[in-house]
């Protein structure tokens, strides 16, 4: 590819500003029909499928005499997180705490406003007895950090350099834990505003930033097809980003040194869409 086909991060935040700050917006006008909710089973399963212990109720993917409760607060970084789908849909259902990156202003906002609206709704339900706003905020059980920043430079070690903290909402600790390294780091849908070099530098420091070996980096993006069959990247011109082929992403994961220990196409999700593909990463 050609310097003038590479990611732009100006030109791609100027795109996604001028998208509605609602899931339609998000996802590409995918938001009302049965995308988000396919997505969001698609990745808690997988979660679930590599840590069982974060399973709340017994299940085939956890024994009974597996203890329920973890014995300690597990971690999430959510990374060019939008509006906060993933936040609320996979990861606060999974972990206690979730740090929140997202550069778009109107998107970030959104996302925070909403978060901070749960603490007032309270532990309400709605008629279809689900429970309204973000899990585990209302109660001060868990906790949401809002993080302005693009994923250019940001280093998941050190959260709080080169960004704009927006501030925590739910449950606040008694130390400090912005340095404290997560358990799964989970990048999807913005991975294509990276070029190359930068992806490679961004997952080597997200490995730096795993809390313990169990500990993982998801990547779920959309996949391009290898007619060549060799690595390949596609440009697009609207939001100046690339979708990678599925050898294009695992030569990059090889070049950070890290190591695809489980993979999986999500299935279920609207005819005539990129393929898209969930990489469980370690260390290798």
């Amino acid at each position: 590819m050609t310097l003038d086909t590479q990611p732009n991060l100006q030109a791609g935040i100027d795109f996604w500003q001028k998208q509605p700050a609602s899931l339609d917006g998000v996802l590409g006008g995918f938001g009302s029909g049965p995308l988000p909710r396919v997505d969001a089973l698609g990745s808690r399963q997988f979660l679930l499928g590599i840590l069982p212990e974060l399973s709340t109720i017994p299940s085939t993917l956890r024994h009974p005499r597996v203890q329920p409760v973890p014995q300690r607060r597990y971690r999430a970084l959510d990374v060019g997180a939008g509006i906060g789908r993933v936040t609320v849909d996979v990861l606060l259902r999974l972990v206690s705490d979730v740090v929140l990156l997202e550069p778009v202003e109107s998107f970030i906002m959104e996302a925070l406003e909403q978060c901070k609206n749960s603490v007032l709704l309270g532990t309400s339900h709605n008629d279809s007895g689900y429970a309204v706003g973000w899990p585990g905020i209302a109660d001060g059980g868990k906790s949401v950090t809002f993080v302005k920043a693009p994923l250019q430079n940001f280093n998941p070690a050190r959260p709080e350099n080169n960004t704009e903290i927006l501030g925590r909402v739910g449950f606040t600790p008694i130390k400090d834990d912005t340095d404290s390294g997560f358990d799964i780091i989970w990048c999807q849908w913005c991975l294509g505003h990276l070029n190359d070099p930068d992806l490679t530098e961004f997952l080597r420091m997200s490995k730096k930033a795993l809390r313990d070996p169990r500990s993982l980096i998801v990547v779920k993006e959309n996949l391009c097809t290898e007619p060549d069959g060799g690595p390949r990247a596609v440009f697009d011109e609207e939001d100046f980003s690339l979708t990678r082929s599925d050898l294009a992403f695992k030569k990059i994961f090889k070049e950070a040194g890290l190591k695809v220990f489980r993979e999986k196409v999500q299935r279920g999700l609207p005819q005539g869409l990129y393929a898209v593909k969930m990489y469980a990463l370690r260390a290798s």
